[in-house]
């Protein structure tokens, strides 16, 4: 697979910190046909998590929420990068947006255990433009 750079919009909410809020929230866009690139989930306190959303169509997962009244914060923009993985490919990465002023201010990658990789990089919209012509996007 070759490296596949490109932005993505992600979306935020809040559930309370128990057993089935992400599953139920998982499901219900499940149901209505909403196709996840990515999605984390990060405790922000000792009883609420922050769950993030990155949908491959930003209107369906709008849609959907609004007719689910479902409260999210966004979209905000991030970089998804997917290719083979090898050894230094997030250094890479990372000097890239070096060279351009670029701070990252959350990554999450991972690889799938047969030679590709996934990696989400979160930078501030004000660099958003410059990280994206680093990259090539």
């Amino acid at each position: 697979m070759a490296t596949k750079i490109r932005r993505v919009n992600y979306f935020q909410t809040t559930v309370h910190d128990q057993p089935g809020e992400a599953y139920r929230l998982l499901a219900l866009l499940a149901g209505q046909g909403v196709n996840l690139m990515a999605f984390t989930a990060v405790p922000i306190g000792p009883a609420r998590t922050q769950l993030t959303l990155f949908p491959d169509q930003k209107g369906k997962l709008e849609t959907e929420a609004k007719n689910a009244r479902l409260h999210l914060d966004g979209p905000y923009p991030a970089i998804l990068v997917q290719g083979d993985d090898h050894i230094g490919v997030l250094a890479e990465l990372h000097q890239q947006l070096f060279e351009a002023k670029v701070n990252i201010f959350a990554a999450t990658a991972v690889t799938d255990g047969k030679g590709d990789f996934g990696y989400v990089i979160y930078v501030r919209q004000e660099d958003f433009d410059r990280a994206a012509k680093s990259l090539g996007i």
